[in-house]
C-alpha cells in the first residue's frame, strides 16, 4: 500500500488573545496530519477553538507557537510574499454565517473573483468574467447570477455563492468551517452532497469543522475532538463512532439525537466533568496512539484502562 501524502501539518499549535498580563490560549499545542484527498473533521462544542485552528491555518489568526506546514513548506509566522501568494492561491475557506461573509453592497460577480485580484491585479475582464462562470456554474448556479446582489438569494444559495468564491481560486484545501450551521435542516444535504460530488471531481482535500458529529460522521475520513483548545481524540471517523475511548468524545456522542422517539427519551446522556482526570506531576496527560490511527489524551493509568476497553 502506497504511503499517503501529507498536505498539512499542524505541530504544537499555540494560538493566544489578550495581552501579555492577560493571554487566553484559544489553542494549546494540538497536533494533527492532513492527507491529500481526505476530509478531516475538527469537532467540538462552541468556543473550543476550531475555528481559531482553522483561521490560523489559513493566516487570518496569528499563532504564538508551533508550525504549520503545506506540502511540507512552512506556511506560520513570518514568511515569504511568494509563500503568502501561494496559501492565498492554494488554500481557502468557506464561512459558516452565509448572511454575513458576504459583502451586501457587492454584486455576487464582484464577491466570487475578489480573490483572483489578489492573484493577479491586471487580470483581463474576460478571464475573470469567465472563471467566475466557471465557478458558479460548478455550485449550481446560472451565470446570470453574476449580476445579482446577495440579497436576492436564499441561504442555501448564498453558501453556494460563498463556495463559488472559494473554487474560483482552484484551490487544492478548503477549511469549511461549519458550512451548513446557518442553513435550514432541508437543505442541509443539499450543500453536503455539493461539496462531496465538488471533492471527487477536483481531488479536493476538507478540514470540515462542526459541532454535530452526525454530520462529520456523514462526509469525514478522520476526526478529531477538540475541548478548551486541546485535542482528545483523533481516530477514523468510523472507528471513532465504533470505540469512543475519551470521556469528552462519549459526552459528545451521547448527545446525537435518535431518530427512534423511544430510544431518544430513555437514552442516557453522559456528562463530561474534566475534574475527573485528577491528573498529576508523576501522572500528566500525554498524546498516545492506542491502535493503529486511534489517538487520545489522558495519564498513564487512564491510557491503560483505554487500552483494556479496546481489549474487549
Amino acid at each position: 500500500m502506497a504511503e499517503r501524502e501529507k498536505l498539512l501539518e499542524v505541530s504544537d499549535l499555540r494560538v493566544t488573545f489578550g495581552s501579555r498580563r492577560r493571554p487566553f490560549t484559544a489553542v494549546d499545542g494540538v497536533s494533527f496530519d492532513i492527507y491529500k484527498g481526505e476530509t478531516f473533521g475538527l469537532v467540538g462544542e462552541s468556543g473550543s477553538g476550531k475555528t481559531t485552528i482553522g483561521r490560523a491555518i489559513i493566516r487570518v489568526n496569528p499563532v504564538s507557537g508551533g508550525t504549520v506546514k503545506y506540502k511540507g513548506e512552512t506556511i506560520s509566522g513570518r514568511v515569504s510574499r511568494e509563500t503568502d501568494r501561494m496559501v492565498i492561491r492554494n488554500i481557502q475557506m468557506i464561512f459558516q454565517d452565509p448572511m454575513d461573509s458576504l459583502n451586501e453592497r457587492a454584486k455576487v460577480d464582484y464577491i466570487v473573483s475578489e480573490g483572483l485580484y489578489a492573484i493577479d491585479k491586471h487580470i483581463p475582464k474576460a478571464e475573470r468574467e469567465e472563471k467566475v462562470a466557471r465557478a458558479l456554474t460548478a455550485v449550481g448556479l446560472l451565470p446570470e447570477f453574476a449580476s445579482r446582489f446577495p440579497h436576492e438569494f436564499s441561504g442555501g444559495q448564498r453558501q453556494r455563492i460563498g463556495i463559488a468564491r472559494a473554487l474560483v481560486m482552484e484551490p487544492q484545501f478548503i477549511i469549511a468551517d461549519e458550512p451548513i450551521s446557518a442553513l435550514d435542516v432541508s437543505i442541509r444535504a443539499q450543500v453536503l452532497n455539493l461539496m462531496a460530488q465538488i471533492q471527487k471531481e477536483r481531488g479536493l482535500t476538507y478540514l470540515f469543522i462542526a459541532h454535530d458529529l452526525s454530520v462529520v460522521r456523514y462526509i469525514s475520513d478522520r476526526v478529531g475532538v477538540i475541548y478548551r483548545g486541546k485535542l482528545m481524540e483523533l481516530a477514523g471517523s468510523e472507528q471513532l463512532f465504533a470505540h469512543p475511548l475519551h470521556p469528552y468524545t462519549q459526552a459528545l456522542l451521547s448527545a446525537i439525537p435518535m431518530p427512534n422517539p423511544e430510544l431518544e427519551r430513555n437514552k442516557k446522556l453522559v456528562v463530561y466533568d474534566p475534574a475527573m482526570h485528577q491528573y498529576s506531576e508523576s501522572d500528566p496527560p500525554q498524546w498516545a496512539e492506542l491502535e493503529p490511527g486511534h489517538f487520545v489524551r489522558g495519564s498513564r493509568r487512564e491510557l491503560d484502562g483505554y487500552r483494556k476497553l479496546l481489549e474487549k
